[in-house]
């Protein structure tokens, strides 16, 4: 079986973005919803995944996530416009 890797955006309840990185998407979201996940959103709930990529390797998810994270706010929200 393939892994996958996936470089995903939430939108927190106070309109600011999270970028980050998992194998276990909707797993990891849900940490995140939970308040245990990342400390940046555990007092920003709820949160909402609003863009995601999927990757073949950790690698490339972890090098699009730091791509990502080095974006203007304008840029991200680009990305999230495109999905929809």
């Amino acid at each position: 079986m393939e892994e996958k890797n996936w470089t995903y955006i939430l939108l927190c309840s106070d309109g600011t973005l999270y970028t980050g990185w998992t194998n276990h998407l909707l797993a990891r979201v849900k940490t995140h919803q939970d308040g245990k996940g990342a400390k940046y959103t555990r007092t920003r709930r709820p949160v909402k995944l609003v863009y995601q990529e999927c990757f073949s390797s950790r690698r490339e998810a972890m090098q699009r996530e730091c791509e990502i994270k080095q974006m203007p706010r304008a840029k991200k929200l680009e990305l999230v416009r495109h999905v929809k």
